[in-house]
């Protein structure tokens, strides 16, 4: 099963410019994900809006995390990619806390379980 990272493009939306943090950190996501097996979407609107910019990390059958917080920065960008890689390889979705990169601790908002199969 792939393993998306869904990203809001909205979060800390600027009118003056008409992009925004959420958008910027949409394409370096996009960028570090490109040499993986990992899936990326935008979406306009996670609704956590208190700790954008946000991006969740989904895959069938295992656990999801949403992740705030983050600057729409290259750095950022990579850990949330290498973090997915690390959930893409496990069999629940859940990578123990010393595997996770450094660029991700402290941004986890919530958890949410893997929906029943049937």
């Amino acid at each position: 099963m792939a393993t998306w990272i869904t990203i809001c493009d909205t979060c800390k939306h600027d009118p003056e410019d008409g992009a925004g943090d959420g958008a910027r950190l949409a394409e370096l996501v996009e960028t570090a994900a490109r040499c993986t097996d990992l899936r990326t979407r935008r979406v306009s609107c996670l609704m956590g809006c208190g700790h954008g910019c946000n991006v969740t990390i989904q895959s069938a059958g295992k656990l999801c995390y949403t992740l705030g917080r983050f600057a729409p920065e290259a750095g950022a960008a990579e850990a949330i990619v290498a973090y997915a890689v690390l959930h893409a390889d496990s069999d629940t979705g859940q990578v123990p806390y010393r595997q996770w990169p450094q660029g991700v601790k402290g941004h986890f908002v919530t958890r949410h379980p893997p929906l029943p199969p049937a």
